[in-house]
């Protein structure tokens, strides 16, 4: 929980400094993941150019792609994003955007095997590609699903779960 707060604290703070500037920002939330899997996928994008922006997410109950916690199976990690987005459209409003990106994730998985607890350690670096499509309602508003497939380059997760990551969502923000 005390995640959570500073999250939302750093977004707010951020948010009035973007204004403070006159810069388009977008606070955004993994809508998707959220309901499905828990797992709390915060960002902000801030726009440098009308087709272009720079995002930095974090990802509070990450796992690795869509694998469940369920019976003595836990993930306890977190990621943190950063990716530069391209718009289609050249005004960043709606349309086609693709993006590049690295993530960094820490925290561990532990299970029950037999007797014995195992523990792996999650901590590695992710380098991958997303694209999606994004609707903006009135200049505020914005919603759109995105896909994005990494390859990770952690040893211990590398062991015990597959390099390749696919993972989607449904991004709603609000645009300031």
């Amino acid at each position: 929980m005390k995640k959570f707060v500073a999250v939302v604290a750093l977004f707010l703070s951020c948010s009035f400094l973007a204004q403070a500037q006159d810069q388009i920002g977008e606070a955004k939330i993994n809508f998707l993941n959220t309901i499905l899997l828990g797992s709390v996928e915060l960002g902000y994008e801030h726009f440098i150019a009308p087709d272009q922006s720079l995002s930095a997410e974090i990802h509070i109950n990450d796992r690795f792609a869509y694998r469940t916690q369920s019976g003595d199976r836990n993930f306890n990690a977190t990621s943190i994003l950063v990716a530069y987005n391209f718009y289609f459209d050249n005004d960043g409003q709606t349309g086609f955007y693709l993006f590049p990106f690295i993530k960094y994730r820490f925290g561990d998985f532990t299970e029950v095997e037999g007797t014995s607890l195992e523990v792996t350690s999650l901590n590695g670096f992710f380098l991958g590609l997303g694209a999606g499509y994004k609707w903006v309602f009135d200049n505020k508003f914005a919603v759109g699903p995105f896909v994005n497939i990494s390859r990770g380059f952690g040893e211990d997760s590398n062991e015990r779960f597959s390099p390749v990551e696919f993972k989607a969502g449904l991004s709603v923000g609000y645009r300031f």
